[in-house]
Protein backbone atom coordinates (compact mmCIF):
# COMPACT_ATOMS: atom_id res chain seq x y z
CA UNK A 1 0.00 0.00 0.00
CA UNK A 2 1.39 3.51 -1.10
CA UNK A 3 -0.36 6.62 -0.04
CA UNK A 4 -3.90 4.84 0.37
CA UNK A 5 -3.43 3.06 -2.96
CA UNK A 6 -3.83 -0.43 -2.77
CA UNK A 7 -1.43 -1.61 -5.46
CA UNK A 8 -3.24 -5.18 -6.22
CA UNK A 9 -3.98 -6.33 -10.23
CA UNK A 10 -7.21 -8.20 -8.93
CA UNK A 11 -8.36 -5.54 -6.78
CA UNK A 12 -11.27 -3.44 -7.90
CA UNK A 13 -11.45 -0.42 -5.60
CA UNK A 14 -7.76 2.56 -6.18
CA UNK A 15 -8.27 2.65 -2.43
CA UNK A 16 -7.50 0.63 0.91
CA UNK A 17 -10.85 -0.03 2.86
CA UNK A 18 -9.68 2.58 5.16
CA UNK A 19 -9.17 5.03 2.53
CA UNK A 20 -12.54 4.21 1.06
CA UNK A 21 -14.23 4.74 4.10
CA UNK A 22 -12.69 8.27 4.62
CA UNK A 23 -13.25 9.37 1.53
CA UNK A 24 -17.49 7.88 1.52
CA UNK A 25 -17.79 9.76 4.70
CA UNK A 26 -17.20 12.88 3.89
CA UNK A 27 -19.93 13.07 1.56
CA UNK A 28 -22.70 15.07 2.56
CA UNK A 29 -25.88 14.97 2.53
CA UNK A 30 -26.82 18.89 3.16
CA UNK A 31 -25.43 21.92 1.65
CA UNK A 32 -24.16 19.87 -1.61
CA UNK A 33 -22.86 21.81 -4.22
CA UNK A 34 -26.29 20.94 -6.53
CA UNK A 35 -28.00 21.89 -3.69
CA UNK A 36 -26.17 25.63 -3.14
CA UNK A 37 -26.70 26.19 -7.21
CA UNK A 38 -30.51 25.69 -6.94
CA UNK A 39 -30.69 28.02 -4.01
CA UNK A 40 -28.39 30.94 -5.25
CA UNK A 41 -30.79 31.07 -8.02
CA UNK A 42 -34.01 30.83 -6.11
CA UNK A 43 -32.81 33.38 -3.76
CA UNK A 44 -31.35 35.98 -6.14
CA UNK A 45 -34.38 35.90 -8.09
CA UNK A 46 -36.65 36.98 -5.48
CA UNK A 47 -37.76 33.23 -3.57
CA UNK A 48 -37.89 32.87 0.21
CA UNK A 49 -37.90 29.37 1.31
CA UNK A 50 -36.59 26.96 4.40
CA UNK A 51 -33.69 24.36 3.69
CA UNK A 52 -34.03 21.05 5.23
CA UNK A 53 -37.34 21.00 7.01
CA UNK A 54 -37.19 17.66 9.04
CA UNK A 55 -41.17 17.94 9.72
CA UNK A 56 -41.68 17.17 6.44
CA UNK A 57 -41.67 13.59 5.00
CA UNK A 58 -37.74 12.82 3.29
CA UNK A 59 -36.80 16.16 5.00
CA UNK A 60 -36.55 18.12 1.89
CA UNK A 61 -34.26 20.17 0.46
CA UNK A 62 -36.02 23.70 -0.17
CA UNK A 63 -39.55 24.51 0.97
CA UNK A 64 -41.56 26.71 -0.67
CA UNK A 65 -44.35 27.00 1.48
CA UNK A 66 -45.96 30.23 0.11
CA UNK A 67 -46.10 28.59 -3.48
CA UNK A 68 -46.77 24.76 -1.61
CA UNK A 69 -43.92 23.44 -3.11
CA UNK A 70 -41.18 20.88 -2.44
CA UNK A 71 -37.91 20.52 -4.05
CA UNK A 72 -35.28 17.20 -3.64
CA UNK A 73 -32.42 17.81 -5.19
CA UNK A 74 -31.32 14.08 -5.93
CA UNK A 75 -27.64 13.15 -6.85
CA UNK A 76 -27.52 10.38 -9.49
CA UNK A 77 -25.74 8.10 -8.21
CA UNK A 78 -27.16 7.94 -4.48
CA UNK A 79 -31.08 7.95 -5.69
CA UNK A 80 -30.42 5.73 -8.80
CA UNK A 81 -31.11 8.05 -11.48
CA UNK A 82 -32.11 5.83 -14.78
CA UNK A 83 -30.39 8.41 -16.65
CA UNK A 84 -26.84 8.72 -14.98
CA UNK A 85 -26.58 6.47 -12.47
CA UNK A 86 -24.32 3.39 -11.99
CA UNK A 87 -22.82 0.94 -9.79
CA UNK A 88 -19.73 0.69 -8.49
CA UNK A 89 -17.92 -2.60 -9.66
CA UNK A 90 -17.00 -3.66 -6.24
CA UNK A 91 -19.60 -5.12 -3.97
CA UNK A 92 -22.45 -4.89 -6.84
CA UNK A 93 -25.20 -6.80 -4.42
CA UNK A 94 -24.84 -4.17 -1.64
CA UNK A 95 -25.20 -1.35 -4.01
CA UNK A 96 -27.47 -2.53 -5.54
CA UNK A 97 -30.16 -3.16 -2.77
CA UNK A 98 -28.96 0.37 -1.02
CA UNK A 99 -30.30 2.26 -4.01
CA UNK A 100 -33.50 0.34 -4.17
CA UNK A 101 -33.95 1.06 -1.02
CA UNK A 102 -32.97 4.67 -1.29
CA UNK A 103 -35.73 4.60 -4.55
CA UNK A 104 -38.38 3.11 -2.06
CA UNK A 105 -38.27 5.56 0.64
CA UNK A 106 -38.25 8.58 -1.97
CA UNK A 107 -41.45 7.09 -3.61
CA UNK A 108 -42.48 7.10 0.10
CA UNK A 109 -41.95 10.35 0.94
CA UNK A 110 -42.74 12.04 -2.47
CA UNK A 111 -46.56 10.51 -2.14
CA UNK A 112 -46.79 11.35 1.60
CA UNK A 113 -45.85 14.97 0.43
CA UNK A 114 -48.69 15.02 -2.65
CA UNK A 115 -50.89 13.58 0.00
CA UNK A 116 -50.48 16.26 2.14
CA UNK A 117 -51.18 18.32 -0.32
CA UNK A 118 -47.53 19.29 -1.94
CA UNK A 119 -46.12 19.32 -5.25
CA UNK A 120 -43.40 17.57 -5.39
CA UNK A 121 -39.83 18.62 -7.28
CA UNK A 122 -37.47 16.38 -7.91
CA UNK A 123 -33.92 17.77 -9.77
CA UNK A 124 -31.54 15.77 -10.45
CA UNK A 125 -27.59 16.11 -9.62
CA UNK A 126 -26.60 15.86 -13.42
CA UNK A 127 -29.55 18.22 -14.79
CA UNK A 128 -27.75 21.10 -12.92
CA UNK A 129 -23.56 20.42 -14.69
CA UNK A 130 -22.78 23.80 -16.99
CA UNK A 131 -23.97 22.65 -20.26
CA UNK A 132 -27.91 22.68 -18.85
CA UNK A 133 -28.05 24.08 -15.96
CA UNK A 134 -29.44 27.39 -17.32
CA UNK A 135 -32.03 25.44 -18.60
CA UNK A 136 -33.09 23.76 -15.10
CA UNK A 137 -32.91 26.97 -13.64
CA UNK A 138 -35.57 28.32 -15.86
CA UNK A 139 -37.80 25.27 -15.97
CA UNK A 140 -37.67 25.22 -12.08
CA UNK A 141 -38.60 28.64 -11.89
CA UNK A 142 -41.71 28.59 -14.66
CA UNK A 143 -43.10 25.62 -12.68
CA UNK A 144 -42.90 27.51 -9.59
CA UNK A 145 -44.81 30.31 -11.13
CA UNK A 146 -47.20 28.50 -13.26
CA UNK A 147 -47.87 26.38 -9.68
CA UNK A 148 -48.73 29.96 -7.94
CA UNK A 149 -50.68 31.36 -10.49
CA UNK A 150 -52.77 28.14 -11.25
CA UNK A 151 -53.20 28.25 -6.87
CA UNK A 152 -54.19 32.26 -7.10
CA UNK A 153 -56.28 31.29 -9.97
CA UNK A 154 -58.52 28.57 -8.14
CA UNK A 155 -58.77 31.06 -4.89
CA UNK A 156 -60.13 33.93 -6.83
CA UNK A 157 -62.89 34.55 -8.94
CA UNK A 158 -62.35 36.17 -12.18
CA UNK A 159 -63.39 39.39 -12.49
CA UNK A 160 -63.57 39.63 -16.41
CA UNK A 161 -65.11 37.89 -18.88
CA UNK A 162 -63.55 36.57 -22.27
CA UNK A 163 -66.89 35.81 -23.88
CA UNK A 164 -66.93 32.12 -23.27
CA UNK A 165 -63.33 31.72 -25.05
CA UNK A 166 -61.54 30.43 -21.93
CA UNK A 167 -59.57 27.63 -22.20
CA UNK A 168 -57.28 25.68 -20.05
CA UNK A 169 -53.85 25.08 -20.36
CA UNK A 170 -52.51 21.98 -21.37
CA UNK A 171 -49.14 23.06 -19.07
CA UNK A 172 -49.76 22.29 -15.28
CA UNK A 173 -46.79 21.51 -12.76
CA UNK A 174 -47.62 17.83 -12.02
CA UNK A 175 -47.28 16.20 -8.48
CA UNK A 176 -44.00 14.92 -9.26
CA UNK A 177 -41.61 17.10 -11.95
CA UNK A 178 -38.67 15.30 -13.03
CA UNK A 179 -36.53 18.39 -15.23
CA UNK A 180 -34.80 17.21 -18.26
CA UNK A 181 -36.35 14.09 -19.38
CA UNK A 182 -37.36 13.75 -22.88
Amino acid sequence: MRGGFVIKSNSMDIWSKKKRSAVMARIRSRDTKPEWIVRRYLFSRGYRYRKNVKGLPGTPDIVLRKYGIVIFIHGCFWHGHEVDGHLPHSNIDFWRKKIERNKQRDARDKEALKQMGWRVMTVWECQLKPAVRKQTLLEIEYHINHTFLERFELKTPRLYDMGGHEEASGMVAEGDVEYGKK
